[in-house]
Parts: structure tokens; sequence; C-alpha cells
């Protein structure tokens, strides 16, 4: 069972809102039938993942570009983009082949 807002711990905090965000976000919250409470928490909610996964984007890409730091191996982009097509498409191949970029 997933957890819900009602059934997990939580701590209060303020957070100052200009007038016009907060009569946005009311009757926003109004119209999809969610308390400005609620809409504010999902907001809060989605940006804090979407932050997240851009952080490990980051991490992800700067260990690439170490472990290429390392090797010198690299892949030629146009080889990388028919790969994907193809891969997508359902088709079967071989990956693109390496290329040493140092020694």
């Amino acid at each position: 069972m997933t957890p819900t807002y009602k059934t997990i711990p939580m701590s209060t905090t303020s957070l100052k809102l200009p007038d016009s965000l907060k009569t946005r976000i009311k009757q926003l919250a109004d119209a999809t039938g969610k308390t400005a409470h609620a809409f504010m928490l999902e907001a809060l909610t989605e940006q804090t993942i979407r932050e997240e996964k851009r952080q490990a984007l980051i991490a992800r890409a700067l260990e690439a570009k170490a472990e290429y730091e390392n090797s010198g191996i690299a892949y030629a982009a146009g080889d990388v983009h028919t790969y994907l097509r193809n891969k997508i498409q359902g088709k079967s191949l071989s990956r693109p082949d390496p290329i040493q970029q140092k020694s």
C-alpha cells in the first residue's frame, strides 16, 4: 500500500507567498478540486523529484566523462544515433564500434 500524506509524519513550515501567487494557487487548486495546501505539496514534490533526477543525470554525465578521460574510448555520434533509432524500432544489430580517441 502506498503511503498517503495523511499517513506519513510531517513537519510544519512557514512559506511566505506574494499575494498574486497565492491567488493563482488558490484559483488553480479550486479548479482541480484540491486544497491550496494539497496543490502546493504536489508542486513541491514534483519539483523535488525533477531536481533529484537532474542531479542524478549530472552525476552520471560526470562519471561518463571521467571514464572517457581514463580510457579514451568514445563512439561516433552518428553510429550511436543509428543504433538507438534501430533499437527503438525493434531491429536487432550489433552495438557501434568504439573509437580509441587517445592512447
